[in-house]
């Protein structure tokens, strides 16, 4: 079925969509009726319009909504008609109260869940990388004992990462391990503390490095 260009036309001259803010379903399924660009000297809106919605071309099948708000602006003449030669009045640009009411609902409610779509994306939770040392007392303690202990701590929002050796002199080596942490849920201070606790390998330890993700 073809498009009614010229509902369409009177439809685009305050809008830039067949429903809504974004491009939909709704201007795939009368983009398709159209079937090519129209003349922009007889219908300049639609033009606009199917120019606009022929660069989606690759998206049309993934854009959001429903066709349905379309059906309003198919059948019909392709352009407006001459006018007739004897003195009866056409009016091209009726439409039917109900048909419009119908539409004008359709494109409230696909708003509205458009709106609501957006509110209620959450935001991806704000993350860090730490670079953590952790020194012994002396070079006789456990390291791998000592960091075992320290990978025994889990809690939500806390990820530990890899670790390696680092000498500091005297033959002591330090523990320097990454690990990412969900910023509104781990306290790097009450995870140091908790390190602390484990006082038969740890003398002390630092955060050397933080960065955000």
């Amino acid at each position: 079925m073809s498009a009614n260009l010229v509902k369409l036309e009177q439809h685009l001259a305050t809008r830039s969509y067949v429903e809504g803010y974004t491009p939909s379903q709704a201007d795939v399924h009368v983009f398709k009726a159209v079937g090519s660009a129209p003349d922009a000297a007889k219908s300049p809106n639609v033009a606009r319009w199917y120019k606009h919605i022929q660069s989606y071309a690759a998206e049309h099948a993934t854009l959001p909504g429903s066709s349905t708000a379309g059906e309003a602006f198919l059948g019909g003449a392709a352009e407006a008609a001459p006018a007739a030669d004897d003195d009866d009045e056409v009016d091209l640009f009726g439409s039917d109260d109900e048909e419009d009411a119908e539409a004008e609902r359709i494109k409230a409610e696909r708003v509205a869940a458009y709106n609501a779509k957006k509110a209620g994306k959450t935001k991806p939770a704000a993350k860090s990388i730490v670079t953590l040392d952790v020194k012994p007392w002396d070079d006789e303690t456990d390291m791998a004992a000592l960091e075992a202990a320290v990978r025994s701590i889990e809690q939500d929002g806390l990820l530990w990462g890899a670790s390696k050796l680092v000498p500091i002199g005297y033959g002591i080596k330090k523990l320097q391990m990454t690990l990412v942490v969900e910023d509104d849920k781990v306290s790097t201070d009450e995870l140091q503390e908790k390190i602390q606790e484990f006082e038969d390998y740890v003398q002390s330890s630092d955060i050397t490095a933080m960065q955000k993700l």
